[in-house]
């Protein structure tokens, strides 16, 4: 049987997080938790952020995102604190013990990124992007 792009998703996708998983595991988190936690720390820099902002960045359902974030908040990563202007908003705040801990993940992100795209040039690494971001344009659909 031939693979299809799906599939081939799939088990790029599967790699990806077992890896993930395993590296962050010494840091006493998941793979995604660091991806969210390194995304909350670059976007508080601009302003609040927002548990809609967190699902639309990496494409989670309202109750993925509600499930990952109070995770976090429990392994004391995030607080929530709400907004003045609205109490139902609340605003993302990462802690002192997310921020000691980006250092290691922003090397992380980045040796993995080398790591999955060794071998590869800059224009088909750039084509990929492409791709990837139709595929899931057209998935939107």
């Amino acid at each position: 049987m031939e693979k299809d792009c799906g599939i081939w998703i799939y088990i790029l996708s599967h790699k990806l997080r077992k890896r993930m998983n395993e590296s962050m595991q010494a840091l006493g988190i998941t793979g995604m938790q660091s991806r969210i936690m390194h995304y909350i720390l670059v976007k508080c820099t601009n302003g609040p952020v927002f548990q809609r902002d967190v699902e639309n960045a990496f494409g989670f359902s309202r109750s993925t995102a509600t499930e990952i974030l109070q995770l976090m908040e429990r392994n004391g990563l995030i607080m929530r604190q709400c907004m003045k202007s609205d109490a139902r908003l609340k605003n993302l705040i990462p802690t002192q013990k997310a921020v000691r801990l980006d250092a290691q993940i922003v090397q992380y992100l980045r040796d993995t990124e080398k790591y999955l795209t060794q071998g590869l040039s800059e224009s088909q690494v750039s084509l990929f992007m492409e791709t990837a971001a139709q595929m899931s344009e057209n998935l939107d659909k």
